[in-house]
């Protein structure tokens, strides 16, 4: 019959697998969280371009209608970018976007003008003329 021999782990082992499993975390946690920011700023970025062609496109429709007014609000009740001010109640994006105040929210009082919180601090959008205009100072380099 043989000796019983435990097998197990010995300290040093374990202590080296969590100091390489701290490193690793050092390293991933902060790359995930500039990730997540880039995300946002993409889904800002596509907010943005879906807003600007639905103007286009509602613009469109109106003048082939014989509707010569500019688009003066963007917002009806509920979200951000619901419909436009016509009386067909004509929706800006299919999927409404709500109102927040972190990293990567639009937010408006008038839905005139827009805020859209970056990274680098506040991109002011305006709706005027029949364009959603970046009147940001210097404008808004997260979000080009």
């Amino acid at each position: 019959m043989q000796g019983s021999s435990k097998k197990a782990f010995t300290m040093i082992e374990l202590v080296f697998v969590i100091v390489v499993i701290g490193i690793l975390s050092a390293i991933a946690i902060p790359k995930m969280a500039a990730t997540r920011d880039d995300a946002l700023m993409t889904k800002g970025l596509t907010t943005l371009s879906s807003v600007r062609s639905a103007i286009s496109t509602e613009r469109q429709k109106r003048i082939l209608r014989g509707e010569f007014d500019n688009i003066s609000k963007l917002n009806g009740s509920g979200g951000l970018f619901t419909s436009f001010d016509d009386v067909n109640g004509s929706l800006v994006l299919e999927y409404d976007v709500a109102a927040c105040t972190g990293i990567g929210c639009w937010s408006t009082a008038d839905g005139v003008t827009y805020t859209f919180k970056s990274t680098q601090g506040d991109c002011t959008f305006v709706l005027q003329s029949n364009r959603f205009n970046d009147t940001t100072t210097g404008g808004c380099t997260d979000l080009k």
